[in-house]
């Protein structure tokens, strides 16, 4: 263990370390190269990457897919965050927080421009009509929930997820805090799927797509390598409805796109057709 970190008096950003991503983050927003975005031939354009966040949405269009709706087809493009993608100035166009995922719907008259995972999730929903009740109180629960998972997460990725697998160095103090936050907000989870099929009742939601791939992945032993730390198993409840989730057609399809890493069957860097995701389901094991 180092000496007693003392924070200085003022904090200045030091990129010189030897994390990886020390060296890509910064205090400033912005562009800080030029670059232009692909363009597929599809209506909706997703930028992103393969992570919880990106999967929420690959996850949504494969459901809308699933159920018939051509409009649904989408090009995804790998927007790799490790080598500074996601500062080009053509991302930040569509994002000015450099976050993916980020989509670009050009099916009207003028493009929109839609990011923030939760934001994507609410804008599909409406434009298609499934997965978000239309009025009444079963639209706010799923609501409650979609902005409880973007609300929670970070504590997850951010915290939890970050000092236990990714710090350069293990302290005892962050995993032990973000290691306590994890595993109440599983214990939240399993007491709302205690009597309850999905995350809001009875009805497959935006709400389980935007919590399956933090929670669920967590509890299937897919994140951090962190399951029996955490006692995953405890959140029986969970552990089903996450089981439930994965066996989902579309869900196994959508969480592959815009992967680069993994089996050789979980990666697809970029889809412009179904085919392209049979193409590699087919090296399944």
């Amino acid at each position: 263990m180092s000496d007693k970190y003392i924070p200085p008096k003022i904090w200045l950003n030091d990129a010189d370390g030897e994390n990886e991503w020390a060296k890509i983050n910064s205090d400033k927003s912005g562009a800080r190269y030029e670059k232009e975005l692909p363009v597929g031939k599809h209506s909706l354009q997703l930028y992103s990457l393969g992570t919880p966040n990106g999967q929420k949405v690959t996850i949504m269009l494969e459901e809308l897919l699933a159920l018939g709706i051509k409009e649904a087809e989408y090009d995804a493009y790998l927007i790799n965050i490790g080598e500074a993608e996601q500062f080009s100035s053509g991302f930040v166009g569509v994002n000015p927080n450099s976050k993916i995922p980020a989509l670009i719907d050009k099916s009207g008259d003028t493009d929109i421009n839609v990011f923030e995972s939760a934001s994507i999730l609410v804008h599909l929903a409406e434009k298609f009509g499934h997965f978000l009740p239309s009025n009444g109180a079963e639209r706010i629960q799923v609501f409650n929930w979609l902005f409880w998972a973007q609300g929670s997460a970070p504590y997850l990725g951010g915290g939890f997820g970050h000092f236990y697998a990714y710090a350069d160095e293990k302290q005892e103090y962050p995993i032990n805090r973000f290691a306590m936050e994890t595993k109440r907000q599983l214990d939240v989870l399993d007491k709302q799927l205690a009597g309850n099929t999905y995350i809001t009742g009875d009805e497959y939601s935006i709400a389980d797509m935007a919590i399956w791939p933090w929670y669920g992945n967590l509890v299937l032993g897919r994140s951090y390598d962190a399951g029996e730390f955490l006692q995953v198993h405890q959140y029986e409840n969970v552990v089903r409805w996450a089981k439930q989730i994965e066996a989902r057609e579309a869900v196994q399809r959508g969480i592959i796109v815009n992967k680069s890493w993994g089996e050789e069957w979980e990666q697809l860097p970029e889809r412009h057709s179904a085919s392209d995701i049979d193409n590699v389901l087919k090296l399944r094991p």
